[in-house]
C-alpha cells in the first residue's frame, strides 16, 4: 500500500534528516524538515497533501516523526531509509 501511494504521487514526502545529510544525499521532490524542528513546522505539515510519508537515515527519526504527527491528527507513513523512497520512484 505504502508502495503504491509514493508511486502514484498521492502523498507528500518529508525527510527528517538532518540538512547536511540531506544536502548529501536526498530524493528528488522531498521537503526537508529535520525531526528537531518538526513541531515547529506543523502548519506547513497541515497544508500539505495526504498522508505525509517520512523518511530517514535508518528510520528511527521517521518512526518518531510518524508518532508526532499521529498524535497530532495528520495522516502519516514511516517509509524508513530514504534511499527505499528512492528506489520505490525509480520503479513506477
Amino acid at each position: 500500500m505504502l508502495e503504491q501511494i509514493i508511486k502514484e504521487g498521492k502523498c507528500s514526502i518529508v525527510d527528517v534528516r538532518t540538512r547536511e545529510e540531506f544536502a548529501m544525499q536526498s530524493v528528488n521532490g522531498t521537503v526537508n524538515i529535520p525531526l528537531q524542528e518538526l513541531e515547529m513546522h506543523l502548519d506547513e505539515l497541515k497544508g500539505m497533501q495526504q498522508p505525509i510519508v517520512l523518511c530517514c537515515a535508518s528510520g528511527t527519526r521517521s518512526g518518531m516523526a510518524n508518532m508526532i504527527l499521529n498524535q497530532k491528527g495528520l495522516q502519516s507513513y514511516n517509509a524508513g531509509p530514504w534511499f527505499y523512497v528512492q528506489n520505490v520512484l525509480a520503479n513506477k
